[in-house]
């Protein structure tokens, strides 16, 4: 598992009919990307360092392009 900053982690709930939980990465700690993520839950809005289970997927999204473009 691997993610970059501004992906989603989805939870798996611990019991059926549990929705589980979601949240913006907002911080890694290794450069490859992968675990512990820094994550902003977005039912509490608390971000906490998360080491991932076999319930968990990331949801990537395409990199922003920070550069900005200017026509003439």
């Amino acid at each position: 598992m691997w993610a970059r900053v501004g992906d989603r982690l989805i939870v798996g709930g611990a019991t059926v009919g549990d929705e589980g939980r979601d949240g913006e990465i907002v911080g890694l700690h290794h450069e490859d990307g992968t675990p512990p993520f820094d994550v902003r839950w977005s039912d509490t809005g608390r971000v906490t360092e998360v080491f991932p289970g076999p319930d968990a997927r990331v949801h990537h999204f395409p990199p922003h392009d920070t550069k900005a473009t200017t026509r003439s």
